[in-house]
């Protein structure tokens, strides 16, 4: 086995193959002088709409900012509920709250890791506005039950996109399933930016013209405020990396399945349990996550060897700190929060050779063994 370090993410790799593509593109937009919503930012949201399968784009400067818009646009408040799962990065949540509405839990299903749709019925009540699936670690969630669902109670469904640009749930994109769907662009992300931002995609036009305004201060012209609004744009220098990117996006997630399925293989038979795959989508891989016993030892004999990992996460949403007020104990949600104690993250993208996912498998077959 080499000695070599194993990074969890070499960005820095990344970068290198496109360099000069780059730099050409911000030195065009600091030439242009065009730093805040420029052209290059429209030319994105007709890319990325056009990717996703949508006809609408919304860019913005987080994910989470995609999240509260996407609040906002289907008038969620103070005492509504919005479903979502648990086992998320807390973003999720923050959107609802900042609406002012409950965040209402339904745990995971043990092998897709999304929410589980057989648990959704018992969570609906008057007060729901709305379901928020995740599309955890670049999964699809189970988007025909959860949709089925949603049409009988006229409830609409937004996708937590944020982990998966570019996946595909029966032949469709995600991004086209939900009533509106949202992703991130931060840079670890399977498309990510050069800092912060996100962006909101729909095919109702409503919805898409109302975002817009809520991003630029709720300005349906200049220095005309129709309603409360947000500095929620994105830089023209994200969009402007992000274009290059995009046009990348399809081999560097290929690449990402190759790596995911050369560990499936090389881990076969070690006492961990690997991700599944489903023949009704594609992920596109954004976390490699498997489950082991004896978790943090494992990480730290890994780290020992050179090899970094991950962990998400940790802490399901309704046992944080932030969250006490909701009431939830442990055991409430067991499902997250069994996978919360023994999931660890593999370095996983696209520059990884295949030395070094036979390095990480080898490395945690020896960790996982001397436990």
């Amino acid at each position: 086995m080499s000695t070599n370090k194993i990074p969890y993410l070499n960005l820095q790799s990344q970068y290198n193959a496109i360099r000069s593509e780059v730099l050409t593109a911000l030195e065009a937009v600091c030439e242009s002088t065009r730093f805040a919503q420029g052209p290059a930012t429209a030319e994105f949201e007709k890319a990325f709409a056009d990717y996703c399968g949508v006809e609408q784009c919304v860019s913005v400067n987080s994910g989470t900012s995609a999240l509260h818009l996407a609040m906002r646009l289907l008038n969620i408040g103070p005492g509504d509920e919005v479903i979502t799962a648990p086992m998320t990065f807390i973003a999720t949540t923050w959107a609802i709250s900042y609406a002012g509405a409950k965040p209402v839990f339904v745990d995971i299903d043990p092998e897709r890791r999304t929410i589980d749709p057989a648990k959704l019925k018992k969570a609906i009540t008057p007060r729901t506005k709305a379901i928020l699936p995740v599309h955890l670690f670049g999964q699809p969630a189970d988007m025909e039950s959860i949709l089925h669902i949603a049409s009988q109670h006229d409830i609409p469904v937004i996708e937590d996109a944020a982990q998966a640009h570019g996946a595909f749930y029966k032949g469709r994109r995600v991004g086209q399933l939900g009533v509106i769907a949202c992703f991130s662009f931060y840079p670890g992300k399977n498309l990510g930016a050069y800092g912060e931002g996100g962006a909101l995609v729909t095919n109702d036009s409503r919805f898409a013209e109302r975002a817009r305004a809520l991003r630029d201060h709720g300005q349906s012209q200049r220095y005309y405020h129709d309603e409360i609004g947000y500095n929620y744009r994105m830089d023209t220098f994200q969009a402007a990396v992000l274009n290059i990117k995009l046009g990348k996006l399809d081999e560097w997630n290929a690449a990402r399945a190759r790596h995911a399925g050369a560990y499936a293989e090389l881990l076969k038979g070690a006492p961990v349990k690997a991700p599944s795959f489903f023949e009704d989508s594609t992920s596109v891989w954004h976390c490699y996550v498997i489950e082991c016993d004896e978790r943090d030892e494992v990480r730290s004999r890994l780290s020992d060897m050179g090899i970094e990992t991950g962990i998400h996460y940790p802490v399901p949403v309704h046992l944080q700190r932030a969250y006490e007020f909701l009431g939830h104990r442990p055991g409430a949600f067991p499902i997250s929060e069994e996978f919360g104690r023994r999931c660890l993250s593999l370095p996983l993208y696209p520059e990884l050779t295949e030395a070094q996912i036979r390095d990480v498998a080898e490395g945690l077959r020896e960790a996982v063994s001397n436990t």
